[in-house]
């Protein structure tokens, strides 16, 4: 069954310095947008940002599920 499926399936891009600019960037976007969020303070505070630690976890995890979605979307147009 996996071997049909296979085929199908694009390819995974190599890492490269590309892909890492995409991931931060994304991940920098989304650290961004915790300062739009209602209570950013909620918890341990990180020492240099003013947001939480929760916040912050959840701003990097955030950015790198959108990071791999766009390598993914432009590696299956053959951007990159």
């Amino acid at each position: 069954m996996l071997l049909a499926v296979q085929a199908t399936v694009p390819p995974t891009p190599e890492w490269n310095s590309t892909v890492g600019i995409i991931i931060s960037v994304s991940s920098l976007v989304a650290l961004l947008l915790t300062f739009k969020i209602e209570k950013p303070l909620v918890g341990p505070q990180v020492p240099i940002l003013p947001i939480s630690i929760p916040a912050f976890i959840a701003a990097m995890a955030f950015g790198h599920v959108i990071g791999v979605g766009i390598v993914l979307g432009l590696t299956n147009i053959g951007a990159i």
